[in-house]
């Protein structure tokens, strides 16, 4: 630069600073020299990355205080904007903190965007409509998608598991990716699962059929002011899914990820030796005086007993057991079954595999979008013969007409998948019924092996899988909605949308003819349903959008009908000449053909509407108001009204707080109230029910409707009718009642933030259907209002992110509490519940209140039970109950309340770690405060007499009280359960808290530079592992002694799992 030029310089800038002192009319900016200025254009342009160093295609880039003149980044990240010379950039984009860049510094230049954790402009869908997360008044969780986009579960809702306050999804870990999800708690007796909303369409479906890798966005509307405009389906909360869209320019991106599950056996399984040892001691501490050689299991004439025992007794009068052995037949006439030490857990299971892949194509220009997406999802679980296989095709586009101003689209998924209905739980529960001694074949290595004489009727679990890998169910959904929206004038849309939901499902079950020991089945047979699901529903929208100077409105009026049908028929044939898939069709069977089927249908009409309102984004508040009518109700009671509001207030935009506040970057108040319905009942639940009923042979005497009033008898006799159900004509909906109170807060600009919620959540006329039977007789069911639940807790969640030289951390975690009280139920039904069936009932408690006996501890000696209460079946080695009135006999009354099985905090936490081109991150998730009633597996486990004694146990019976073992807390075994030791008490109930490691995951991404020249964008490859650790309570009287207290007793265990992922843009 030379001398003349830096003197103007100089000069020009010392001028601005002095005129900068003095105030000048605004006129003189007006006509003067801004007049000047604006006539000097310029070019900005470059390219816009993410902290990674990727394009970011889509950013928002418009000229500051001229909104008018913008664009957004093409696919390479890269923008040419025309902008005054003295203008300013703003750069926005959804996830991203927005920035302001001068103009004269904008040539060619590269700008890095960083997230913004608390993303206070994201657009988030709040029901028929969008607002800014900034704008919310309800309580909303919004789910980041990228955390769970490599997840292997197969199902999103199972992916978010531990991620969202006060949701609690639970699975176990079969294939099929199917969970259970309840938000804020059960609030009824009947169906508790959210309402689904994907593209605005309904549906009640769980989400095991929507590809994870599908999605954009989820948001869950935990209170009722956030979920009223859904009206009578939101009482359980509601879920809102966006899957993704076509955008700008032309991508291509698939992934593709391997996935190997471990085979854990979940139970610890006598083998053959220990069970005999078992046998021993309880036919020994039943009578000391028994040779146990001449009975127990598999006694045979001649034969002896199974298991041939060798002992002594010390010199204290103790037996001693010196040796077991068995024989070497099971049935040792036929010797058709040599007896085995058969690990039946290690013949079932095997390591399990996951195959995912996924590809999508999206493209885009100024006057439409389109998504094309094809995915895989094939999980063949760690049971042989168990799987589930999903294809998935997605199809969404949009177009545009007169500047944007008319809107055409469609959203519309087609899933298929398969499973076979017959393989599952029930055969990890068949592994700990029969014995290791049965071996799995017969000596010919072609029969099956089976129970013998003395054994229970268990069936052979390798056979159970074989003979089952036929069989199958297949289904297929349809599902999508097509809209139209037009903007009839500046701000006022209306939006139409017309969806479908149908399912269809096949099922051909093919029961084989066996003999496995004395169990055999000599008709094969055939049974074959089908039936489908069909919803179609239509809403329409009338929006009108308006500012009054710092007054923003957001007013909307709406339609909407959904309409469900249901059909499903079955039939079946015995006795088929050949046993192959081809041949057994329902034709070709010669005996007992049987069929039958049914359908439902149900209606529902809404109209409603909805203000949102924000003044100088300071004051915020919003109304609601839906009305529903219902063909499942009474005549009486069609008709509901569902009333909600909210309102909010953000304190750090007062200007009067604002130095005091201006370490905040939100801080924002919200109070929310609102009502909810539910009419998830039966479709014809108000309707006076019969049925003609030809015949029914299941029961002793004969329940069918049809009577041979001539005598001749004949096969088409005249039937009449049954009635099956009563009427009720003022049968209601049920009403859910929610106050919510909040707090969100964001400090250190942004990177500190989070959300605080307290509600109260109350359901009154709750529908049951009481058994009533015994009373009033057949026929006298009725669905009725009934019962009354409160549910109340908080939220909380907490997100941190910053950045340390190259390495960037992002922390966050969530944290809900929430306590049931049951307020009011039928008296009819109130035995129902735990309880006396007296004066100590479930009132005031929660539904899953234990009532029971304190076990305290077992009878070490005869002098223990002599100066203890009165308790029949006492003895050493015996558990001893508690006696809780002090009447000296244990009885009835002396059993109290034992807790319940809630949980008393639920949690998950998240770290994520990036440096330069790899990332890190590992998932916590855990309850803390629960108990578990184990009842149905510990009395297995531990109580040799409640089983039936044919059966085998778990090793931790070996354990088992002895006068020499007397340091122990399983009682001794016995053959007889004298002492009543399969009373429910305190024995029964352990620890059901646990914190897991849910995942970890490593990822790098591939340099840019070296992707270049094959003109791949973005590769990400990433080695992940799934359940990597449990830990639980393993000391106290409430130790957990099972696996896994996630999945007690029989279910799935979840299986530890390692997978590689490779993601390719292009």
């Amino acid at each position: 630069m030379n001398q003349v030029a830096f003197l103007k310089k100089k000069t020009m800038c010392c001028m601005i600073l002095v005129a900068s002192l003095f105030p000048i009319p605004e006129s003189v900016y007006a006509s003067g020299r801004s007049g000047e200025v604006n006539q000097q254009k310029v070019v900005a342009t470059g390219i816009v990355l993410d902290e990674m160093g990727d394009p970011l295609p889509g950013v928002s880039i418009v000229e500051k205080d001229k909104e008018s003149n913008g664009t957004i980044t093409d696919i390479d990240g890269r923008f040419s904007l025309t902008v005054e010379g003295t203008g300013t950039l703003v750069l926005s984009f959804i996830g991203y903190k927005t920035i302001e860049v001068p103009a004269s510094s904008a040539k060619d230049i590269v700008i890095r965007l960083n997230e913004d954790a608390l993303n206070l402009e994201e657009v988030v869908v709040t029901g028929y409509t969008t607002q800014r997360k900034a704008d919310l008044t309800g309580a909303v969780s919004v789910v980041k998608v990228d955390q769970i986009r490599s997840s292997t579960t197969g199902s999103a809702m199972r992916a978010i598991q531990g991620r969202v306050a006060g949701m609690a999804v639970s699975a176990n870990g079969s294939p099929n990716p199917g969970a259970t999800v309840r938000i804020r708690g059960e609030g009824t007796l009947n169906n508790n699962d959210p309402l689904y909303i994907i593209d605005g369409t309904p549906t009640t479906r769980s989400m095991e059929e929507l590809a994870t890798l599908d999605i954009e966005s989820i948001q869950v509307l935990k209170d009722a002011s956030s979920a009223s405009i859904y009206g009578s389906r939101a009482a359980n909360g509601v879920i809102i899914i966006t899957t993704r869209k076509g955008k700008r320019g032309t991508t291509v991106d698939f992934k593709a990820s391997y996935t190997v599950t471990s085979s854990k056996k979940p139970y610890g399984l006598m083998n053959t030796e220990q069970r005999g040892i078992a046998q021993y001691w309880a036919i020994k501490n039943d009578n000391p005086n028994v040779d146990p050689n001449q009975v127990g299991i598999g006694y045979v004439n001649g034969h002896g007993g199974l298991y041939r025992y060798e002992d002594h007794q010390d010199a204290n009068g103790n037996w001693v057991l010196d040796n077991v052995s068995w024989r070497e037949f099971l049935d040792p006439i036929e010797q058709t079954m040599r007896s085995a030490d058969t690990d039946w857990q290690k013949e079932i299971l095997r390591t399990g595999q996951i195959q995912q892949y996924n590809i999508t194509l999206s493209s885009g220009t100024d006057s439409g979008n389109a998504l094309f997406a094809l995915d895989l999802y094939d999980n063949k679980g760690t049971i042989k013969g168990s799987y589930f296989r999903r294809f998935n095709g997605r199809v969404n586009t949009d177009y545009s007409w007169l500047d944007g101003r008319v809107r055409v689209g469609e959203n519309f998924t087609i899933s298929q998948w398969r499973s076979n209905p017959n393989i599952g739980d029930g055969n990890l529960g068949s592994t700990k019924s029969l014995m290791s001694i049965v071996p799995v074949h017969t000596v010919d290595g072609i029969g099956w092996g089976g129970p013998i004489g003395g054994m229970s009727d268990r069936q052979n679990p390798v056979r159970l899988i074989e003979d089952n890998l036929q069989n199958c169910q297949d289904n297929l959904r349809l599902f999508g909605n097509g809209y139209i929206s037009i903007e009839l004038l500046k701000g006022l849309t209306f939006r139409s949308s017309l969806g479908i939901d149908f399912v269809g499902q096949t099922r051909r079950i093919m029961d084989l003819t066996y003999k496995s020991g004395f169990m055999s089945e000599s008709r094969n047979k055939v049974t074959q349903s089908s039936g489908y699901n069909f919803d179609w529903n239509n809403s329409n929208i009338l929006q009108y959008v308006f500012d009054v100077d710092k007054h923003n409105f957001d007013v909307m009026l709406g339609q909407e009908t959904i309409d469900h049908n249901y059909q499903h028929h079955w039939g079946s044939r015995r006795v088929f000449a050949l046993e192959t898939p081809e041949y057994m069709q329902l034709d070709a069977g010669e005996e007992d053909r049987d069929n039958g089927g049914n359908s439902s249908h149900n209606t529902l009409i809404s109209w409603f509407g909805k203000a949102n309102y924000n003044y100088d984004n300071r004051y915020l508040a919003s109304f609601t108001l839906r009305r529903d009518a219902s063909s499942v109700f009474g005549e009486n009671n069609r008709w509901a009204t569902f009333p909600a509001f909210s309102l909010g207030w953000t304190l750090n935009n007062e200007a009067f707080l604002r130095d005091a506040l201006s370490g905040f970057s939100i801080l924002k108040l919200r109070y929310g109230w609102g009502q909810n319905g539910n009419s998830r009942i039966d479709d014809y639940a108000a309707y006076l029910m019969y049925q003609a009923l030809y015949d029914y042979n299941s029961h002793d005497w004969n329940w069918g409707t049809a009577y041979d009033f001539t005598g001749q008898g004949g096969n088409n006799l005249p039937s009449g009718f049954r009635r099956t159900q009563r009427n009720n004509p003022n049968l209601k909906w049920e009403t859910t009642t929610q106050h919510n109170i909040g707090v969100d807060f964001g400090f250190f600009n942004s990177k500190l933030g989070g959300s605080l919620d307290y509600y109260i959540k109350k359901t009154t006329d709750i529908l049951m259907k009481p058994g009533t039977v015994a009373t009033l007789g057949e026929g006298a069911h009725m669905w009725l209002n009934g019962a009354d639940i409160d549910n109340k807790g908080f939220e909380l969640t907490l997100s941190y992110t910053d950045k340390i030289g190259e390495v960037g951390f992002d922390v966050s975690g969530v944290f809900s509490h929430n306590k049931q009280k049951i307020v009011k139920v039928p008296e009819e039904v109130i035995n129902n519940f735990a309880g006396n069936g007296t004066d100590q009932n479930v009132l005031g408690r929660s539904r899953t209140s234990m009532y029971g006996y304190i076990a305290d501890g077992l009878f070490q000696s005869q002098a223990e039970v002599e100066a203890h209460a009165t308790q029949v079946g006492a003895a050493p080695g015996r558990i001893r109950y508690r006696d809780i009135n002090g009447d000296g006999k244990i009885n009835s009354e002396d059993r109290t309340w034992l807790g319940n099985q809630d949980p008393k905090l639920e949690y998950g936490i998240n770290l994520g770690l990036t440096w330069r081109d790899f990332d890190f991150s590992v998932f916590l998730n855990g309850i803390f405060g629960k108990k578990l009633n184990v009842g149905g597996w510990k009395s297995w486990t531990d109580i040799y007499a409640l089983s039936t004694s044919g059966e085998n146990y778990g090793t931790r019976i070996l354990d088992a009280w002895t006068p020499t073992n007397t340091n122990t807390t399983i009682p001794a075994m016995s053959i007889n359960n004298y002492n009543d030791e399969g009373r429910f008490s305190t024995y029964y109930v352990e620890s059901g808290s646990y914190m897991k490691i849910r995942n970890m995951e490593l990822g790098y991404t591939v340099p840019k530079v070296l992707l270049e020249k094959a003109k791949i964008n973005r590769v990400r490859l990433a080695l992940r592992a799934d359940n990597v650790l449990t830990l639980k309570k393993t000391w106290g009287d409430d130790l957990y002694t099972g696996l896994d207290p996630e999945t007690p007793g029989n279910s799935y265990p979840l299986p530890f799992s390692m997978t590689f992922a490779v993601n390719i843009s292009f």
